[in-house]
């Protein structure tokens, strides 16, 4: 129970500094909402090899690479988009600090879910 609360608090904080990055009057830009994406598709690929692959093989499964890869990837690039849209004068740097810190938040607390909820049987996202 308290690894659920400390991870919907978590997601709470992460998500308060990306709107934080987007309100505040003096930023006024609501590109930055545009890595939502990023924090819905960031799990899928990992999912999807969970469900594909047998976990009694020891050695390594090029499925659970790939989907390894994708999601570096999917987290690379929710990471970038803020720096682009600063580079590109579309958004303050302040605006794109802000989401950044809440992008290491979210993708932090999507980790622990994972980490919590990913092997135990009783209680895990694949019933889900």
């Amino acid at each position: 129970l308290a690894a659920l609360i400390s991870l919907s608090f978590g997601g709470a904080v992460g998500l308060m500094f990306l709107m934080l990055g987007c309100a505040l009057p003096q930023y006024n830009q609501y590109w930055p909402l545009f890595v939502l994406f990023f924090y819905i598709l960031s799990p899928i690929p990992y999912c999807i090899a969970r469900r594909l692959v047998d976990d009694t093989d020891a050695t390594s499964n090029a499925c659970k690479e790939l989907a390894i890869f994708l999601t570096t990837g999917i987290v690379v690039s929710a990471f970038g988009l803020p720096i682009v849209f600063a580079r590109a004068g579309l958004i303050y740097w302040g605006a794109c600090a802000l989401v950044l810190t809440g992008n290491t938040v979210i993708f932090a607390t999507i980790l622990g879910f994972f980490l919590v909820f990913g092997s135990n049987d009783d209680f895990s996202w694949q019933q889900w």
